[in-house]
């Protein structure tokens, strides 16, 4: 076999990224179906040059999330757990309570977040993620694609 027939893998690299921006409206869309679709494009996944340990992903905004549906009974049932680390002090929420608090964008956050891994990679890729409750984003500066799910 001569040098030729030996090809090496192609791995990409850091430099060689280059980041689109899209925005997704999360109206009517179930929680479940656009979370994975949103980790996979922060991930890089529907990329072709996908490379395992490399932030290879585009950035996302997510807007109209008070606005995405839950199947079944999930809004009375899912129920989000925190803990302060005092004896006792565990608290739970209800995917519904949040969804109608201040801030529901964190039903999506914590669906997306727990898609992505768990270590430095998965923290630079959450970075990436942007979730805003309305219509209106303030990202129109970075020219962002719309997406359609479903």
């Amino acid at each position: 076999m001569g040098a030729s027939a030996h090809r090496a893998t192609q791995s990409a690299r850091p430099a060689d990224m280059e980041s689109n921006w899209y925005v997704i409206d999360a109206k009517d869309l179930v929680l479940g179906r656009l979370s994975t679709r949103v980790a996979m494009i922060l991930r890089g996944k529907h990329r072709p040059d996908y490379t395992p340990h490399v932030d290879h992903g585009d950035s996302v905004i997510v807007v109209n999330v008070e606005k995405v549906k839950l199947t079944g009974r999930k809004l009375e049932q899912k129920t989000y757990y925190r803990h302060s680390g005092y004896v006792g002090s565990i608290k739970a929420t209800t995917a519904g309570e949040v969804l109608a608090s201040v801030h529901p964008e964190r039903v999506v956050q914590n669906a997306i977040r727990g898609m992505l891994p768990k270590n430095a990679l998965g923290r630079k890729l959450i970075k990436k993620l942007k979730l805003y409750a309305g219509p209106d984003h303030p990202h129109a500066a970075q020219k962002p694609e719309e997406l359609t799910l479903g």
